[in-house]
């Protein structure tokens, strides 16, 4: 079962080859895999800050898209995960709406660590799709990546962020609005304004079925 622990996670020593790797900013999902398992291979429990300052505190993609893929394994299937992964990504979006340039999470949140098997197990299941969405998506209509739009989408993150919750309580219902994020990270990543077109697509399908879901379970309260 997957530990959520609130202690900092224990470095062992990383190889010159690895420490050189995580300096380097991530430009593809790929890459952001291969990080991860870098991560895991060094700690025996990788904590959140531990994820964030290894792709930087200036890369907005990554800090969409890894909460949001983790989502979408295994790993979202336990009870609770799924609300502090959009937390998470909520706390980032609202700093991105900010124009910060640097990101920040609190200790309650920075310092939770996942065990590093587990990573390892989320990361080596995406590996596939990964592979695909980086082949198929890359540099396109960047400026709809870039100034406004960048803010504007994290407005629209935020939204699907408060929508986890309640859809937690349905079975993979609240895989549909970290589909979403994970799209706009990734649009953010490798500066493809077409893919952010598709997740604006993808949050209007999420945001009307957690409105559904929403008035059903008001309805069903009356």
């Amino acid at each position: 079962m997957l530990k959520l622990t609130g202690g900092p996670a224990v470095d062992k020593r990383p190889s010159i080859r690895k420490a050189q790797l995580l300096k380097q900013s991530p430009q593809n999902v790929c890459d952001i895999l291969d990080c991860l398992d870098d991560l895991a291979e060094e700690q025996d429990e990788v904590s959140v800050d531990r994820v964030i300052h290894a792709f930087g505190s200036r890369s907005y993609g990554p800090c969409l898209i890894v909460p949001a893929l983790l989502e979408l394994t295994p790993i979202g299937a336990i009870p609770g995960v799924p609300t502090f992964l959009a937390i998470t990504i909520a706390i980032c979006a609202v700093q991105i709406v900010m124009g910060r340039r640097h990101l920040w999470l609190p200790g309650l949140i920075g310092n939770r660590g996942i065990s590093a098997e587990k990573l390892k197990q989320g990361a080596e299941k995406l590996r596939r799709p990964a592979r695909w969405l980086d082949r198929w998506f890359h540099g396109r209509l960047k400026a709809l990546t870039t100034g406004m739009f960048t803010r504007i989408a994290a407005a629209i993150v935020l939204l699907l962020c408060c929508t986890v919750p309640p859809l937690e309580l349905l079975p993979f219902a609240s895989s549909g609005p970290m589909l979403a994020i994970a799209a706009f990270g990734l649009a953010l990543l490798v500066r493809d304004g077409a893919l952010m077109l598709v997740a604006l697509a993808l949050s209007a399908g999420a945001l009307g079925l957690g409105a559904y879901i929403g008035l059903w379970a008001s309805e069903g309260g009356a």
